[in-house]
């Protein structure tokens, strides 16, 4: 039995909950098995770091555009962008990332994405961001 994805898991106001891949394989099974197809995933623009997975409500609620913001800084800070000012944040639905049949761990195609620029951070207590 594989043993369980590690993530971390971070709470933004509001009660929405972002959860991060530590390793290659934990975001494979955080992106693919774990999220909900209505999930939004993140990840860095062009360069290596977690995928990331703003985990939607049950009750329809949309995430407004500081929640995706905060999501997407979170992403920057997983990556190899940590320490690059303000960088490019892709963002999608689960539903649109896929994993290509043989591609190594970590390794997925993603389709309809947006690109949010923002400044790698974590959520402080009790704020967005």
């Amino acid at each position: 039995m594989p043993e369980p994805p590690r993530i971390h898991v971070y709470e933004l106001l509001g009660d929405w909950t972002v959860m991060v891949g530590k390793t290659d394989r934990d975001n494979d099974r955080l992106s693919i098995k774990l999220a909900r197809p209505g999930d939004w995933w993140f990840h860095v623009h062009g360069m290596p770091g977690s995928h990331v997975i703003l985990k939607t409500k049950e009750n329809g609620e949309e995430p407004g555009p500081e929640i995706f913001k905060a999501a997407a800084a979170i992403a920057a800070y997983h990556s190899k962008a940590r320490r690059g000012g303000t960088v490019p944040v892709s963002c999608t639905r689960v539903r649109y990332v896929t994993k290509p049949r043989g591609a190594k761990p970590g390794t997925v195609t993603i389709r309809k994405e947006r690109i949010i620029k923002v400044r790698p951070a974590l959520p402080k207590a009790n704020s967005l961001l």
